[in-house]
């Protein structure tokens, strides 16, 4: 069974999918504005991937709940329960790894939001055993993270973005991926947006907005416009479980359609004017007669029980078979091994101007160069990424042990100067002349030469280095602390 579904094509007519080991690793974040087709690309994933994973949609509009019948999810009106009743229903969920809907349309936005933060932070605290992998849908993901405070109290808003930021910075070691979709980045918590990977984003008009889904792309800001004119239900997307480049997706058809959504025009009721005016303007107590053409309308069914509830999410259980009690939080194993970490790090280091990037860029290229190879990072914060990068321009293996006696040596200098460092001591290691002054500008990432002259003159005054130059213009650079001396070059 393949763990990649198809949500569209791109402009060649190729389908783009969508790895959902990757997206429980990673998250996702759409953005759009209102009739961009941001539920229309959520019910597509959602459908396309009902079958492989575990959903759990948290619904503020009840757009969603017509995925029960055709896919089995468990519908629940987060109106019909108290606090408690939910705690239930949400711990219930995680051990039996239902599929549910968490219907808010018939709440206020107070609410919403506190009924959505209870459901949510008790999938975040279910015990270690019960941490399967799940995808944990959020539409409108602003009123449940605001960037800024509104119309609710300080303390609904702040458990409400405590338990959005706690899905998105720490649900994926407890199995929970958060999709989250919004109307506006703007009016979207940044510390929830950014622990996202993966971007889907649709059409938006406000430039703040524009230039924001740019930035998150990867693109230049003059490209932002582009993302004004896309048509609805197209996105560009961007990610490890998408595309490791921007592609364009036009999202494919659904099965199941949103509830009481008028689809274009209908014709306008057949009462003349008079009749019109005497049917707003009659009497209360008189009958009114409806217009000829009315919407059809359904009536709504009765909350169910909480109890009769709870043992119908027992009964629904995840889709296909049964698996054993899983041992790691994620679909798949991750493997920390040193080795690959150190021939991903040489790969980027051999990537033209690779030294000239701001690290975080760096960083981010080699998170998703690893998790393409399925291979762990071992713990390798920014910090020490900046630190083995800089090694890796130098050509420094960790695991030869030749540059051991080097590494010692460098072990107190700062991370940004340490890569023209271990070019030249490994040059006076091996007798070979020192690296020209252009090979040291680009493995320290500048233009200059003067900068140079002034880097190896920190190097001098710190005891690092010794440069000679003998009569003929020559110049070598001994490493006291190794005993060594490049060879003399003009």
């Amino acid at each position: 069974m393949s763990a990649s579904v198809v949500i569209g094509l791109d402009s060649a007519g190729a389908s783009v999918r969508v790895d959902i080991e990757e997206l429980l690793a990673t998250r996702l974040l759409v953005q759009g504005n209102s009739g961009s087709g941001k539920s229309h690309l959520l019910r597509r994933l959602l459908e396309e991937s009902a079958g492989l994973v575990q959903q759990v949609v948290i619904d503020p509009e009840g757009d969603f709940v017509t995925l029960a019948e055709p896919f089995g999810h468990v519908v629940i009106d987060g109106g019909a329960y108290a606090n408690d009743e939910i705690v239930r229903l949400a711990a219930r969920i995680r051990t039996h790894r239902a599929s549910v809907v968490l219907a808010l349309d018939g709440l206020d936005l107070e609410a919403q939001m506190r009924c959505a933060a209870t459901f949510l932070a008790t999938l975040f605290d279910a015990p270690r055993e019960e941490w399967y992998p799940a995808l944990v849908v959020v539409d409108e993901a602003q009123m449940f993270a605001p960037a800024a405070a509104g119309d609710v109290s300080d303390e609904v808003r702040r458990i409400s973005l405590a338990a959005m930021t706690n899905l998105m910075c720490r649900g994926r070691k407890r199995g929970l991926a958060g999709i989250i979709a919004t109307q506006r980045l703007a009016k979207l918590a940044k510390n929830v947006a950014a622990e996202a990977s993966n971007f889907l984003m649709g059409r938006t008009f406000l430039d703040i907005d524009m230039v924001r889904a740019a930035d998150l792309l990867g693109m230049e800001r003059r490209q932002a416009e582009q993302i004004r004119d896309l048509a609805r239900g197209h996105f560009l997307g961007l990610g490890p479980a998408i595309s490791r480049r921007p592609v364009s997706v036009r999202i494919g058809e659904v099965r199941t359609r949103a509830r009481n959504v008028v689809q274009g025009l209908m014709p306008l009721p057949s009462a003349s004017g008079p009749d019109m005016e005497s049917l707003l303007l009659a009497e209360v107590a008189e009958p009114v007669v409806a217009p000829a053409l009315v919407l059809p309308t359904r009536a709504e069914p009765e909350p169910v029980d909480s109890a009769i509830l709870l043992d119908l999410i027992e009964t629904a259980g995840p889709p296909g078979e049964e698996p054993p009690p899983p041992t790691a939080p994620s679909l798949f194993q991750q493997q920390d091994d040193a080795r690959a970490v150190t021939e991903t790090l040489f790969e980027l280091a051999a990537e033209p101007d690779c030294t000239f990037q701001p690290v975080a860029a760096l960083y981010q290229d080699f998170t998703v160069r690893c998790r393409m190879k399925r291979i762990g990072i071992g713990g390798l914060d920014m910090a020490a990424f900046r630190r083995r990068f800089a090694m890796a321009v130098a050509g420094c293996d960790p695991d030869d042990a030749g540059w051991a006696d080097i590494l010692q040596v460098a072990r107190d200098v700062a991370d940004d100067l340490l890569a023209p460092f271990l070019a030249i001591a490994r040059a006076a290691q091996r007798g070979q002349p020192c690296p020209e002054d252009e090979e040291l500008a680009r493995i320290y990432g500048t233009q200059s030469a003067g900068r140079i002259r002034r880097l190896l003159d920190h190097y001098e005054k710190a005891g690092l280095i010794v440069v000679r130059t003998d009569f003929g213009g020559r110049r070598s650079i001994g490493v006291p602390a190794l005993g060594a001396t490049t060879a003399a070059v003009d």
